[in-house]
């Protein structure tokens, strides 16, 4: 059975390339693999058959780079959803839009069984929390694209840290990536809690103010989004540090895991993962079980969309269950809002947020 996907939003994300990952005379022009539309190319029974975008120039560079014909470029995704019976939709759009645009293609006449939704899931946790009830009413299963989650060594490290007790109880975690919060650390955040299998339960930040984006997308407003960071105490008792200050160029995504079994060491920049076991109150480098090599963007990261791509095609086929979904995508998203809570009012704030702190909208793209 060959499935339908529709994608809305045609920028870098969607298949058009990115900053910092693709070549930047490329960007925007050709067609770049790991991306939506290059996901659903590496499977074997999903079909991109329509776009939709507002940006006409866009839609119609998109459309001649993946192939999609005149009649099934969109100029808005209500005529997309109102016009074509699609089993997924991907949502591509910048983040303040994604709760409209995955609330209404849960709703269309489409009826999408899986909504692929770009990281971070939303805005605000109020829509976060919408999007995740009405997909849960309309049976849709929502995806949300954290991508380390669709790696295979991100995944098996993920089984060592919880079914084989590697580390034994996590105590502490110390954690570096670029700024800013919303746009680039909900990718640390989320393979934080996603590692941990918890969730915050005390937070407290600082903001920087920069936003290096500004410059390097050619924004044409200010966004709330900046540097910052914090500490997060989680449910389970491990104390968190983030830094998410400094810019792309000289930033390093690590992560620092102290156990009561052992402790590692994950860089994904350098390509440099290390693994202590604890014997006798010394720790002894090993290998880690099952994984060869470290993680690294060139690899492990780019083929993280055909992997979505296929954890999607085995969703519709009613073969798995989903690695990535809403409810999870909000642990990440409740950190950075408590990052900012707490910078403007001084205070501690504690997960989940009660109303009306749960409205607050922090705007990126």
């Amino acid at each position: 059975m060959t499935y339908r996907a529709g994608i809305i939003g045609t920028g870098g994300i969607a298949g058009m390339g990115i900053l910092g990952m693709h070549d930047e005379d490329d960007i925007g022009r050709k067609k770049v693999e790991a991306s939506h539309a290059g996901g659903y190319a590496a499977t074997e029974n999903i079909e991109l058959v329509a776009v939709a975008d507002i940006d006409e120039e866009k839609l119609r560079t998109f459309g001649e780079a993946w192939e999609i014909p005149p009649d099934r470029r969109y100029a808005g995704h209500e005529s997309m959803l109102t016009a074509e019976d699609l089993d997924v939709v991907s949502v591509c759009t910048p983040s303040f839009l994604h709760h409209r645009h995955v609330v209404d293609a849960a709703e269309s006449a489409a009826s999408p069984s899986v909504v692929w939704c770009e990281k971070p899931i939303a805005s605000s946790v109020a829509d976060a929390r919408e999007m995740v009830d009405v997909c849960e009413e309309t049976d849709t299963e929502l995806v949300v694209n954290h991508s380390f989650r669709f790696t295979d060594k991100i995944r098996r490290l993920r089984g060592l840290v919880q079914d084989e007790n590697l580390l034994g109880d996590v105590r502490s975690v110390s954690s570096q990536f670029r700024m800013e919060l919303l746009r680039n650390s909900t990718h640390l955040l989320d393979t934080l809690v996603y590692l941990l299998d918890a969730r915050a339960d005390t937070v407290a930040g600082h903001l920087t103010g920069e936003n290096e984006a500004v410059t390097s997308l050619d924004a044409g407003r200010t966004v709330d989004d900046s540097g910052g960071g914090g500490f997060v105490v989680m449910d389970d008792g491990t104390f968190a540090t983030v830094d998410c200050t400094v810019p792309r160029d000289i930033s390093s995504m690590t992560l620092q895991f102290v156990g009561t079994e052992g402790k590692l060491y994950l860089n994904m920049d350098d390509g440099e993962w290390r693994y202590w076991r604890l014997e006798d109150g010394t720790h002894v480098e090993a290998d880690l079980p099952g994984i060869d090599k470290a993680w690294t963007w060139e690899d492990d990261y780019r083929r993280a969309f055909p992997n979505a791509a296929r954890h999607v095609e085995a969703l519709l086929d009613g073969e798995t269950t989903n690695h990535s979904t809403g409810t999870e995508a909000t642990r990440s998203l409740e950190i950075i809002v408590g990052f900012y809570l707490s910078h403007y009012t001084g205070g501690r704030i504690p997960i989940p947020l009660d109303r009306p702190l749960r409205d607050v909208r922090i705007t990126s793209w």
